[in-house]
Parts: C-alpha cells; sequence; structure tokens
C-alpha cells in the first residue's frame, strides 16, 4: 500500500511517499525457508511474521539489515533489503537460533535486540552485521562476515551476568559495543570488542563518578560510536537533575519525577572512560523516561538527540562533541498530537529524519495507556535538512496506515495496559540513496498482498497480541538526508 503525504508546516517540506509491506518469520515463526522475499504479489503466510519490537540499519553500500524479536527464548527474526531501493527484504537464518542446541547454560536469545552494522569492510569485501538479543542471564552478540548468509554466536556479549535492554553499535571492519543495564546495582555496562564480537574485554561504566546518583535512578537509550576522527562513544540515559533531586523526586518536596533531565555520557578514548554530559532538564512537572531517549550522530560529527515526555517529542543538538546542547525544541505537528517512541537517523552533515508513533488524540489529561479505543496510532517522520541551524523546522509525513488503536502502555515488562507496540522501533537512511526504511510493530488485520494475516490473526482479533507483526516502510519519494 502507498502512502500519501501529510502537511507539514514548513513552507518548503518535502512531498514524501512510503510503500508497507511485511517480511517473512524466521523459522519456526511461522515456518517459511530462510530465503522468503516480501512482498509477494498476493497473500500468503511465507510473508508473516509474529515478531515485534524491531531495530534496523543500512551498511554503506545501501544494503539494509534488520531485527525483530520473539519474546525470551523464541530468537531473533532478522532480514535484508534486496536492493538499494528496500521495496523487498529477504528473509535470513535466525542470528541466535544456533544457541539452542550449544551446550552453554543459556537459552536461545529473543528479547530485546538492536543491530548495528560495521562502517568498514572485512577482509572479504563485506560489512560485518551484528546483533545483540536479551537472554536476561545475558546477552547475545551475533555476528554474520558474509551478509547475513550465517551468523556466529557470542552467547555472553555482557561481561556481568544478568541484564536488560541491550544497545549495540559498530565502527570499522570490527569494533562492536554493547550497552546494558545489569539487574542487580542498575549501572550502565558499556562492553567493547575488537575482534567482531568474539570477544568482549574492554568495560566501562557509562556513569561516571561525579553522577554516581545517576545509578540509583535511570532510563537506559541507544549507544552510537562517530565515525569522525577518534570515534566518540555516545551512550544516552534519563534521571535526575542532581543528587538533592534523587532524595527528594517522588516526594512533596520535589518534582513528581525523577527522569526529567536527559544525560549523555560521551566517551572519547573508545569506550574505556564516560564523561556525563546535562543535555537538558524539563519543567518540574515533566519525565522523559518514555521508551527511549535516542541520540544519533551525523557524518560531521554533530550529535543529535530525542525524548519524548509522553505528548510531545523534543530535539536537541550539539555541534561540539555534547560538550554543550541547544534548547530543546518540539517536533511533532498536528495529526501527531500525542508523540511516543522516539528514534534519529542522522546522515550527511545537518540531515536528519525522526521517526515516532502519533495520535491525533490528546485530552491533556490522560497518558497514552488510558486513551480511548478509538485513538489511531501511525507512523511518522519527521525530516530536518538544516538540523545544525536554530530556528529551522521539521516536516512531517505519515508514513504508514493505523499500526495501532486504543492505549499504548510504555512500562515495559510493568505494564498493566495494552503492550501491541512494545517499547521501541527503528529508521535508517541509505548513503546511496539517502532515502529512508522505517521498520515497525502493527497489530491490526488487514491481510492484502503487501501484508497478509499470520496464522491466528483474524478479523476479530485485530488490535491484539494475536496479529502482532513486523512491517517495513521504504521511502519511494521526497528528500533524502545523503
Amino acid at each position: 500500500m502507498l502512502i500519501g503525504i501529510v502537511p507539514s508546516g514548513a513552507r518548503t517540506a518535502p512531498k514524501a511517499s512510503f510503500v508497507n509491506f511485511e517480511v517473512a518469520g524466521t523459522p519456526p515463526n511461522p515456518n517459511p525457508p530462510p530465503g522468503a522475499v516480501c512482498p509477494q504479489s498476493t497473500p500468503s503466510t511465507t510473508c508473516t511474521n509474529f515478531a515485534a519490537e524491531p531495530a534496523i540499519d543500512v551498511a554503506d553500500d545501501g544494503t539494509f539489515f534488520g531485527s525483530s524479536e520473539n519474546g525470551l527464548g523464541g530468537g531473533t527474526d532478522a532480514w535484508k533489503a534486496t536492493s538499494t531501493d528496500a521495496r523487498h527484504f529477504v528473509e535470513l537464518p535466525s542470528p541466535n537460533q544456533t544457541s539452542a542446541t550449544q551446550d552453554t547454560g543459556f537459552g536461545p536469545g529473543g528479547g530485546d535486540t538492536d543491530i548495528a552494522v560495521a562502517t568498514a569492510t572485512n577482509a572479504s569485501g563485506r560489512y560485518n552485521v551484528y546483533v545483540s538479543s536479551l537472554t536476561l542471564a545475558n546477552v547475545d552478540v551475533s555476528t554474520s562476515t558474509d551478509g547475513g548468509a550465517s551468523w556466529s554466536l557470542n552467547p555472553v556479549g555482557a561481561t556481568i551476568p544478568g541484564d536488560d535492554r541491550p544497545w549495540i553499535a559498530a565502527v570499522g571492519a570490527r569494533k562492536v559495543c554493547v550497552s546494558y543495564h545489569d539487574v542487580t546495582t542498575f549501572r550502565i555496562h558499556v562492553n567493547c570488542s575488537s575482534d567482531a564480537g568474539t570477544t568482549f574485554t574492554q568495560l566501562g561504566e557509562a556513569i561516571d563518578a561525579d553522577h554516581a546518583f545517576l545509578t540509583e535512578q535511570n532510563q537506559i537509550g541507544n549507544l552510537v560510536i562517530s565515525r569522525t576522527a577518534g570515534n566518540a562513544v555516545y551512550q544516552i540515559m534519563v534521571g535526575p537533575t542532581d543528587a538533592e533531586e534523587l532524595v527528594t523526586c517522588g516526594t512533596p518536596a520535589g518534582p513528581p519525577s525523577c527522569y526529567r533531565t536527559v544525560w549523555l555520557a560521551v566517551s572519547t578514548d573508545g569506550g574505556q572512560t564516560f564523561t556525563d554530559r546535562k543535555v537538558y532538564t524539563g519543567g518540574p512537572d515533566q519525565s522523559f523516561n518514555h521508551n527511549f531517549p535516542n541520540v544519533a550522530v551525523d557524518r560531521a560529527g554533530n550529535a543529535y538527540v530525542a525524548f519524548s515526555d509522553n505528548h510531545d517529542v523534543y530535539f536537541s543538538f550539539s555541534t561540539n562533541g555534547g560538550a554543550t546542547w541547544t534548547q530543546a525544541v518540539g517536533v511533532n505537528k498536528a495529526g501527531a498530537n500525542t508523540a511516543i517512541f522516539p528514534w534519529l537517523e542522522a546522515g550527511a552533515s545537518g540531515k536528519v529524519d525522526l521517526v515516532y508513533y502519533g495520535s491525533s488524540y490528546f485530552d491533556g489529561i490522560n497518558p497514552p495507556d488510558s486513551y480511548p479505543d478509538g485513538a489511531a496510532w501511525f507512523v511518522y517522520i519527521a525530516q530536518n535538512l538544516r538540523a545544525t541551524t536554530p530556528g529551522s523546522s521539521f516536516s512531517q509525513t505519515q508514513a504508514s496506515p493505523v499500526v495501532h488503536y486504543g492505549g499504548v502502555c510504555e512500562g515495559g515488562i510493568s505494564c498493566t495496559g495494552n503492550r501491541d507496540l512494545y517499547d521501541d522501533f527503528g529508521v535508517a537512511a541509505s548513503p546511496v540513496t539517502g532515502m529512508a526504511s522505517i521498520i515497525y510493530s502493527d497489530d491490526q488485520y488487514s491481510n492484502t498482498a503487501s501484508a497478509p494475516a499470520p496464522p491466528g490473526c483474524t478479523p476479530s482479533r485485530t488490535n491484539s497480541p494475536s496479529c502482532d507483526h513486523t512491517m517495513i516502510a521504504a521511502q519511494t519519494a521526497g528528500k533524502g538526508i545523503f
């Protein structure tokens, strides 16, 4: 299906359009052999999946790679685009299903997933692809040196056992880093490998000694590595403003939330040590621990962050390696009166794409978890081609049909409401064409050639976990960020 344009606030906004389609599930979900190409010309269960909470990245040659999760112990799905226009994706072998047959003491992954592609080719002329997946006991890190045709698995990518919410980033031909919470201390660890994920021997801590109070209350966001000289490593998080606020937050003496300040941990020595920089502090009634704060770096080394307060998505940038930041500005426009789950992609200098789930519903009182059944959610993409120019504006385009109706819970595994959209999704842009590909979750029944219904997904089960699946929105027209 082709999605048209939503008018943006900028007079010179580019016209953009997207084609949306479902991808095939990795065996046994729902069990086509690896190699299935989607979409097909007619509805087929071959091009269905049960995965959600996906991630996406792209190689310098324009090949997109995606991953999505089937839940702890269920293994991870993976795909790659068959061409630089990204209108078809081919199903790859599961990156971590082999751990089920290895005598490691760990079950296969399938929890929180992230994906990263090397920025330089390996000895075979390919870009290494890395997929992280949570096993809870540890973090699976799977490496492909042959474009996703096969994977080698490291079932102990985290040097500290007992983990949550891993993120992964890569630079050069063989360096890959993983960040994660350990569930005992809630510290944010950053482990790095210089041998393409075979071993992770470098252990850093994202929270520095001067900001130890953040260990008590924080929400981890993603990890990125700059391509510019020095390869700075950036780890984003939200937490209290200072040690005093840690004591008073959530009490009558302080702000209601302990998560109103956005922080960026910056490493200039390859992830060995970090210095924590304050990005933005919101008002006393704001909180930014809403799945998830996000950071990206463009090819010139400019850094960008995005975060949500459960209503709006905000954006800030730094042109000096994260030392100082601009005042945060709101991004979402009419049509996306509520915007959540932001994710950034940075391209050439000053050019960014930013995606989020958006709904026209907003009553000023209830959080998204309590939205009425009629609240419709869509994927939106905002674009700014002059993002380092103060006062520049974002265009906004609806990039999908309805992906969900009603409430959206943002509390992770503590959710008591609807969690069909899970916790995050992603966007990447081709360095060859500049066009974006968005990977997202959808719980709607449609049963078209581009989005066939997964087995068990019926009209009566639409908008429920029975219809959860991963979709791609490939940009077919409009401006790119390269």
